[in-house]
């Protein structure tokens, strides 16, 4: 890792701590780190035993040595262990902040599998959090230790999918009927990709986080942002603001700013394009907002957090939260990647039972999936 990002690292680090000692002050808790059970963490005692040696200063100066290198070992044992402690304590008090929903039938099921660490993003439509209001958004975060990648695979709402206990459908059927729980055993009985983590994102948390990290920039044309103004209409009068908030210039295009409700009903245009046009609008939002998370984090953490968090549902525990913390310099020299399933080329339009869908080659998407997750190449070429 290049100096600038090492530097930018300590950065963050020191921005966390501060939140975390500000939160620390606010609920009274004190910043000593414990054990889970309450008690006082304990230092083992020296190793070194005591030797008695007859004669010579060489063997005096190889104990003394000896007994230094292994102090020196336990000092930075400890400081280790309470740099760990400290950044356990901020993941707990960030994953405070967030709505854990545990899904038993997974709950046993390793976060990472052949070095890819999947969570399903779920953009749902509605206000509060929980399951109801439809899938608007799928996105697959693959971050794969093999390609070096961060993978968003957005996966389009109108394949037809075989959704396991129910009669062929949408794929965002298949939360409709089931959660997150029966999407994600959708998406793995349909492309053969392990997804046992979700993370459900509701408008608010959406809009927040995009206006948490000071907006975005993104060129647009003309008629995207009529569209812009028009999906306006429906979010305003959703969240209850006069109608006209945020609109946004029609003479205007090019590279333009955009806040957080400008951002949301950018992202959620499906006439320009189709849900292609649609999914490859919200992968440039998540992109945009990636690149200056890391600076947000050290000037808007208390903000970012706050705004964010607290419209969040997950089944991610908050020791598998700790543990994403700690790839977090590992991640910074990962390539960003965005893509989308199905491929050109490896579905068509249909009509199925009076449904306009996609008909999709699975076998086809799996492989592509396989190869640029995994990097699993395919023998018979």
């Amino acid at each position: 890792m290049d100096r600038d990002k090492i530097n930018e690292m300590a950065r963050i680090q020191q921005g966390l701590e501060e939140f975390l000692d500000r939160e620390m002050k606010a609920s009274g808790e004190p910043g000593e780190a414990q054990s889970q059970d309450g008690a006082e963490p304990s230092v083992a005692p020296d190793p070194q035993t005591e030797l008695t040696v007859s004669g010579g200063k060489d063997m005096k100066k190889t104990k003394k040595k000896g007994s230094a290198f292994r102090k020196l070992l336990i000092a930075v044992l400890l400081i280790v262990a309470l740099l760990g402690g400290c950044l356990y304590g901020a993941v707990g008090v960030v994953y405070g902040k967030m709505n854990y929903k545990e899904i038993s039938s997974v709950t046993e099921l390793p976060m990472k599998q052949d070095g890819v660490v999947n969570i399903l993003l779920i953009g749902n439509d509605s206000r509060e959090n929980g399951d109801d209001g439809r899938s608007d958004a799928m996105i697959l975060l693959s971050v794969s230790s093999k390609t070096k990648t961060i993978y968003m695979t957005s996966l389009l709402r109108d394949m037809y999918v075989d959704i396991p206990g129910h009669e062929g459908n949408r794929l965002n059927a298949a939360y409709s009927y089931g959660g997150a729980e029966l999407l994600m055993e959708t998406v793995e009985e349909n492309f053969d990709i392990s997804v046992n983590r979700y993370v459900l994102v509701n408008f608010e948390a959406f809009a927040n986080l995009v206006d948490a990290v000071g907006g975005i920039e993104l060129e647009l044309t003309e008629e995207e942002i009529e569209y812009v103004n028009g999906y306006l209409v429906e979010y305003n009068m959703l969240t209850g603001r006069p109608q006209g908030t945020d609109n946004m210039d029609t003479s205007l295009s090019g590279l333009v700013h955009l806040n957080g409700p400008q951002a949301l009903a950018y992202s959620r245009n499906r006439y320009l394009g189709t849900d292609f046009g649609r999914t490859e609008r919200q992968r440039k939002v998540l992109t945009a907002v990636i690149k200056k998370l890391p600076g947000t984090l050290l000037t808007n953490t208390g903000d970012l957090l706050d705004g964010l968090l607290p419209n969040l549902t997950t089944n991610l525990t908050r020791n598998e939260c700790f543990q994403l913390s700690l790839m977090a310099g590992k991640l910074l020299t990962y390539e960003i990647v965005s893509d989308n399933i199905p491929r050109p080329g490896t579905y068509k339009d249909v009509v199925i039972r009076k449904m306009q869908v996609l008909e999709v080659d699975f076998e086809a998407n799996r492989k592509y999936l396989k190869e640029k997750i995994y990097g699993e190449k395919d023998s018979r070429r």
